[in-house]
Formats: structure tokens, C-alpha cells, sequence
């Protein structure tokens, strides 16, 4: 009996792994490693990195949409002396060869020229002045940063972009000023900024 099951013992210590009990099965297949195996990437938290610069801004007196429209005449009637300016040569020129009247063309929100001086006195000035053109000055109003300490070119650029989409269906992302709780229109909120009422 005791070397039945001896016999018995040695013969299932013979199998291969994974067979034991099921005659004639084929040896398991040792496990390959896959990318389920490998350990996965630490996942990345969200930085609240704007919490400090919006308690800094926390109180600040918020610019009126009467001083921000008339800003933004002034800054417009800027914008448009230059491109009157570049331009009144060339339609000087063809007034001559066709006798016509001079006219200088200016859409501001969808010419080519007209976005590129939107862009270089909007965005450039309103960086290097710190959120401030020529018609915030005059108005004591200024654009200020929602992410850092100083307006960055980059928010400056895509703020002026931003007023094409402002003028949307009417101007209405202009009147959301009306509605927003800190008075951002679709241009504030797309460059992460406020318009703020300068302390004199």
C-alpha cells in the first residue's frame, strides 16, 4: 500500500506544471510579460496655480462697460489713422489713374491689414504697456492677468483675437459683460483676463 503511494507521488512530480490530474494535457505555456504588467505612469494632479493670483486680485474695482466701450472707440480710431496712414498712398495712386474718389478700404476684423494693425497696436502696445493702449490710458481702465503678475504677449495677442469673436452675432460676447459675475466678456475670458479700474 505505502509503495502505491510512493508510486503514485513520483508520477504527478513528473508531470509538467499545470497538467497534474488531466492526462495527456499539454504543458502550460510560461507567462510573457505585457504592457498590462508594466506600472503605470503617475498620473498628473491639476495645479491650482491661479488660486494666490485671484486672491491678489480679490476687491480690485472692476472698469465700467461705458469707459471700456469708449476705450475701445479711441483704441478703433487709433488703429484706423494708421491704416489710413499706410494706406492713403496707394489709394492716392489709383485715384490719379482712375479719377475716382480716394478711398482707403479698412475692416479691422476681417482684412488682412486690418487684423495686423489690431495685432501690433492692441497686442504689442497692451503688452509693453502692461494691459494698457491708448484709450485705457485716457480712461483709466487696464487689462490685468487672471495667471501672473504681468500680462504676457501671448495673452495680449490672443485677447485681441478675441474681439473677432466678441463681435459674433452681433456683438454679443461684448454684452456679456452684462451677464459675467466679474463683467468678462468672450475676449476676457478666452485670454484669461479682467479690465480693472485704475486707483488715482
Amino acid at each position: 500500500m505505502g509503495s502505491n503511494v510512493l508510486a503514485v507521488r513520483g508520477r504527478r512530480e513528473r508531470e509538467a506544471p499545470g497538467t497534474r490530474g488531466w492526462p495527456g494535457a499539454l504543458p502550460s505555456i510560461p507567462h510573457e510579460p505585457s504592457w498590462e504588467d508594466a506600472p503605470l505612469m503617475p498620473l498628473r494632479t491639476f495645479e491650482a496655480h491661479e488660486t494666490a493670483r485671484l486672491r491678489e486680485l480679490e476687491g480690485l474695482p472692476l472698469a465700467s462697460f461705458r469707459s471700456r466701450l469708449l476705450a475701445f472707440a479711441i483704441d478703433l480710431a487709433v488703429v484706423l489713422a494708421g491704416a489710413v496712414a499706410v494706406g492713403m498712398p496707394e489709394a492716392l495712386r489709383k485715384s490719379r489713374e482712375t479719377g475716382h474718389d480716394v478711398v482707403v478700404a479698412f475692416d479691422p476684423f476681417h482684412s488682412l491689414a486690418g487684423i495686423a494693425f489690431l495685432l501690433a497696436y492692441v497686442g504689442l502696445v497692451g503688452w509693453l504697456w502692461d494691459g494698457r493702449t491708448i484709450g485705457k490710458r485716457l480712461l483709466g481702465i487696464r487689462v490685468v492677468s487672471l495667471t501672473g503678475e504681468r500680462i504676457t504677449l501671448w495673452q495680449s495677442v490672443e485677447r485681441t483675437m478675441g474681439y473677432g469673436a466678441s463681435a459674433l452675432e452681433g456683438g454679443f460676447g461684448f454684452l456679456q459683460y452684462f451677464f459675467h459675475a466679474n463683467r468678462r466678456t468672450v475676449h476676457d475670458r478666452i485670454a484669461e483676463t479682467i479690465v480693472i479700474r485704475e486707483r488715482r
